[in-house]
């Protein structure tokens, strides 16, 4: 990138003709991030309102584009890390998120709950104490309150406020308990988003029917309540869904960043930001296309 073309470009952003100001948006954009702090710095001395607003669009532009760059290449990459493609998610509404920070809040949860876990504990013992940590220790709940609000899906909001939607906590949650080798994945359920506990090696539990390695599942909406698979069969049938076994089985990575999206395209719709609405339809189909 030249340096002076740069700003003879920056120069020409308060020009009234509207074909202008596109051909040198096109191209400013084309820089990429590493031109946003120069805009900054534009942005502040200038007193042009229109000037201002133009470069807050580019910025804009920019740094969607690197969300959606990123999005594509964590699902090239397999979509292993499930944190990761959260965190990309976020990164559309807070570009400047601290990434570490994040890591270092879950590192947190998941050290206070391995402190309380013992070798020989029961698959239900391993999750009363998870439970204990999670909505006890460090006080998580769902947000019943305000549950259509967009920050509920949000991970950096949800893990400052300690209040999310169902998927955002079961997020957080399997992620800890993976990371305590604790094999507890997500389950894309209608209308709701729970967690199985998966161990083809463990009994079947007393009052439980265990199924393809599934022995019970975890609501962490409600505070962790542990259920069977008759629970899913009720929901389903009042929910007038026929049965399919996606509904019992973990869901992929990819299924789950999928639902984050969907849930903040409806969030946003309910709140009329159209041009949001449209921008995260095209990240959703980023993920739709591979």
């Amino acid at each position: 990138m030249d340096r002076n073309e740069l700003k003879s470009l920056v120069k020409l952003l308060d020009d009234p003709d509207q074909e202008v100001f596109e051909h040198i948006k096109n191209k400013l954009v084309s820089f990429g991030p590493e031109i946003i702090t120069y805009l900054e710095d534009v942005w502040q001395q200038s007193l042009d309102v229109i000037l201002q607003e133009r470069i807050e669009n580019i910025v804009h532009k920019i740094q969607f584009d690197e969300v959606k760059r990123e999005l594509e290449l964590w699902i090239l990459g397999g979509a292993f890390d499930l944190l990761s493609g959260v965190i990309t998610i976020n990164k559309y509404q807070y570009p400047d998120l601290d990434e570490q920070r994040i890591h270092n809040q879950i590192e947190d949860i998941k050290r206070d709950a391995w402190l309380q876990l013992g070798y020989d504990m029961s698959p239900l013992e391993k999750v009363k104490v998870l439970n204990h940590v999670f909505f006890h220790i460090h006080g998580f709940s769902g947000n019943t309150v305000n549950h259509q609000d967009p920050q509920n899906s949000y991970i950096n909001l949800v893990l400052e406020s300690k209040k999310g939607n169902q998927i955002s906590l079961a997020i957080i949650y399997s992620l800890i308990a993976q990371k305590l080798d604790i094999p507890i994945y997500g389950v894309n359920l209608p209308q709701h988003f729970i967690l199985a506990y998966v161990d083809e090696n463990e009994a079947i539990l007393p009052g439980f029917e265990a199924i393809n390695g599934v022995i019970f599942y975890i609501n962490p909406f409600n505070k962790g309540f542990i259920f069977g698979r008759k629970d899913v069969d009720f929901f389903l049938k009042q929910l007038k869904i026929e049965q399919r076994d996606e509904y019992y089985q973990p869901c992929a990575n990819v299924e789950i960043v999928k639902r984050v999206l969907r849930n903040l395209i409806s969030a946003y719709n309910k709140l009329g930001y159209l041009d949001k609405v449209e921008e995260l339809e095209e990240l959703l189909q980023v993920l739709e296309s591979h």
